[in-house]
């Protein structure tokens, strides 16, 4: 039976799925219901091998083709990322989330649901050579959950030749792509700053070193790395988005923070902000005489989407959608952790189209069951391509 048909049969089930996924959003690490879902599921499809734990709650199912991979490719890994968000659902679904001060607002429970429909087809069909591999990954909001299944040995332990994932992508029509080559999102690396001034009265400026003044130099200088350092032609960004300061109108704090975030698209340019970030710190500390402390974390590495992988994502999205449908993206300064999956085995990471939803991490986002037979067949075109009996 044609995959959109079959899927199109499936789509009943995969939405029921998705939605009961929403309704139970769960954290970083801790999706342990999620994850029981998933190894339920897989367990009912008869996938050949299920492990859990894996990377403190990561699933993995193992679906084992009609004959051995006679190719070079023997291993294709699906991926999924299952947790939520601390976002406080503003959708008034039915199927909204039923814990206060969580919702899914990133489409994981789509992206969840889509990759078990798949699953479930490539049990029921293994119409392939070799094995798929289908990744549940906890963590992807900020915990790096792909790094921690990639250190308990994820592409070892399964043998996995090459990796793929996709997100939705709201503004993008129900039933088409987009993907590029190369940088494809951003590294994200953290700024945390503490400074030390030297309180006082408001109306005695000249016997203090004020704290806040010194943040708003910093916040204003910072801006000038991405002008003034960075070449025109490469892209960063620096963003400080927490300035904590004061409690009194009359008081010239002693204390100030800044948070904010950098993004930047090759390792070059990720080298020079960092560089440039602690030199302006250093210099201001310096200039106005107050102790400044620079936590400066380097996060998610840039997703960097090989070539040839590249060519078989666009194949696959094209045999679901046409080649209509299927466009070529500039690179977004937003990340992913599909970076790590990215940098340990060659692979390609693609937007599918959610429609004209609200934003990712917006309180009223919802996942577009429309996009369900697509994001599915494509994830079933990797393996049956890649794989071919």
């Amino acid at each position: 039976m044609p995959i959109v048909n079959r899927v199109a049969d499936l789509q009943p089930d995969i939405q029921a799925w998705r939605r009961d996924i929403h309704e139970h959003p769960e954290l970083l690490y801790d999706v342990h219901r999620t994850a029981g879902f998933v190894a339920d599921r897989l367990k009912e499809f008869g996938c050949d091998e299920i492990v859990t734990g894996l990377g403190k709650t990561g699933v993995v199912g193992v679906i084992k083709g009609k004959k051995p991979a006679s190719g070079d490719i023997k291993v294709i890994g699906l991926r999924a990322d299952m947790d939520a968000l601390p976002v406080q659902e503003a959708t008034g679904l039915p199927y909204a989330s039923k814990t206060p001060g969580m919702m899914h607002a990133c489409g994981h429970d789509g992206h969840t649901a889509m990759l078990l429909g798949a699953a479930r087809y490539l049990a029921e069909t293994r119409n392939f050579a070799g094995d798929a591999v289908v990744i549940f990954q906890p963590a992807e909001e900020g915990g790096a959950g792909a790094q921690a299944m990639i250190k308990d040995g994820l592409m070892e332990r399964f043998k996995i030749d090459q990796v793929y994932g996709m997100h939705n992508g709201p503004g993008l029509p129900v039933g088409s792509f987009a993907i590029r080559p190369g940088p494809l999102m951003a590294a994200t690396d953290s700024i945390d700053i503490i400074i030390e001034g030297r309180g006082g009265h408001a109306a005695q400026p000249h016997k203090c070193i004020d704290s806040l003044l010194v943040g708003a130099q910093l916040v204003t200088v910072l801006q000038q790395i991405v002008g003034r350092n960075v070449d025109p032609l490469e892209s960063a960004v620096i963003s400080i988005c927490e300035f904590h300061a004061g409690n009194a109108r009359n008081v010239i704090p002693q204390t100030a923070t800044l948070r904010g975030t950098v993004r930047t698209l090759t390792p070059k340019v990720r080298e020079l902000v960092e560089k440039r970030v602690r030199e302006v710190v250093a210099g201001t500390a310096q200039i106005t005489g107050a102790k400044i402390d620079l936590t400066y974390t380097r996060g998610y590495p840039v997703t960097l989407n090989h070539a040839e992988q590249t060519e078989v994502a666009l194949r696959a999205a094209r045999d679901v959608a046409g080649e209509a449908n299927v466009h070529e993206m500039p690179p977004m300064m937003g990340a992913e952790d599909f970076s790590y999956m990215l940098e340990a085995r060659p692979g390609a990471f693609i937007f599918c189209g959610n429609g004209d939803s609200a934003g990712l991490h917006h309180p009223a986002y919802n996942f577009n069951d429309e996009a369900i037979v697509y994001g599915t067949s494509y994830f079933i075109k990797i393996v049956e391509n890649t794989l071919a009996a």
